[in-house]
């Protein structure tokens, strides 16, 4: 498995900045959402990483094992993978303008780092994979940063 340090670094130093490499009127290559929508569901996605936005899990108990076992491995994420959470028309962004959404997608990333900075044993559950701990979470941004990254052009 890649360094974790390595996936926190990119996280915290280097997702936005590809980010801002797609163009705002990009077409994605596949899935519904734009560029302006897809930042805003993944500060929606690290609301859950921090904490701030509290959920139960919806998978049944006996497949959290496969489900991390997935988490942790270096697979990625298939394109047009559901989220059972999500409507299937994406909802029309909240933000004015892509530069409030960057914005705000920057300081959820910060305050994801503080919480476990402040409680590095902490676990907080996740919808899909239960609970989980800081060098998972990291897995998972790191993991959902590279699969809409590649929605829109940008690779490895």
């Amino acid at each position: 498995m890649e360094n974790l340090s390595a996936k926190a670094y990119f996280l915290r130093n280097e997702f936005i900045d590809k980010l801002r490499q797609i163009d705002p009127v990009a077409k994605p290559l596949w899935g519904k959402m734009d560029l302006h929508q897809m930042i805003e569901h993944m500060s929606y996605s690290l609301r859950q990483a921090n904490g701030k936005d509290l959920y139960t899990c919806v998978t049944p108990e006996e497949n959290i094992p496969r489900m991390q076992a997935f988490l942790m491995s270096e697979k990625p994420f298939k394109e047009n993978t559901p989220n059972q959470l999500l409507p299937d028309t994406p909802e029309p962004p909240t933000r004015a303008d892509i530069s409030e959404a960057f914005a705000e997608l920057k300081e959820e990333l910060a305050d994801f780092f503080t919480v476990f900075e402040k409680e590095p044993d902490r676990t907080i559950t996740n919808p899909f994979f239960g609970d989980l701990s800081y060098d998972m979470w990291v897995q998972l941004l790191h993991k959902h940063a590279w699969h809409h990254l590649r929605q829109f052009g940008i690779n490895e």
